[in-house]
């Protein structure tokens, strides 16, 4: 362990503590969901996160999961639907619309089960 050093600041002697460096990776909608998420309603795990230096890890590997479950789900959710390239040929606005709504329903799903629990 490294030894700790002070800076005096007026009659009182302050550690010089540093958060443990954190690697630079792209967070994308999800994950910043998830940051705000841990630091209003999970504060604990959240500075845990933190401090331990692993909040980085934490963030991308939900992004990751996220995006791969909305992958899966907006596939399924069409298929189920019947929302499929011949609709999109002959009907391009209600391929659209059926495709916005089955995007909001696979984001719902991964909001609820990942994000916010």
């Amino acid at each position: 362990m490294s030894e700790i050093t002070y800076t005096m600041q007026k009659d009182y002697l302050i550690p010089d503590l540093a958060l443990p460096p954190q690697p630079e990776v792209p967070l994308g909608k999800f994950a910043h969901l998830r940051r705000e998420f841990l630091e209003k309603h999970r504060r604990v795990t959240f500075v845990n996160l933190l401090t331990s230096g692993k909040l980085t890890e934490h963030l991308y590997q939900i992004e990751q999961e996220a995006m791969s479950r909305f992958g899966r789900l907006t596939k399924q959710l069409a298929q189920e639907q019947g929302v499929t390239e011949e609709l999109k040929a002959r009907d391009q606005m209600t391929w659209i619309g059926r495709m916005n709504n089955i995007r909001q329903q696979a984001e719902e799903v991964i909001l609820s089960e990942l994000i916010y629990s």
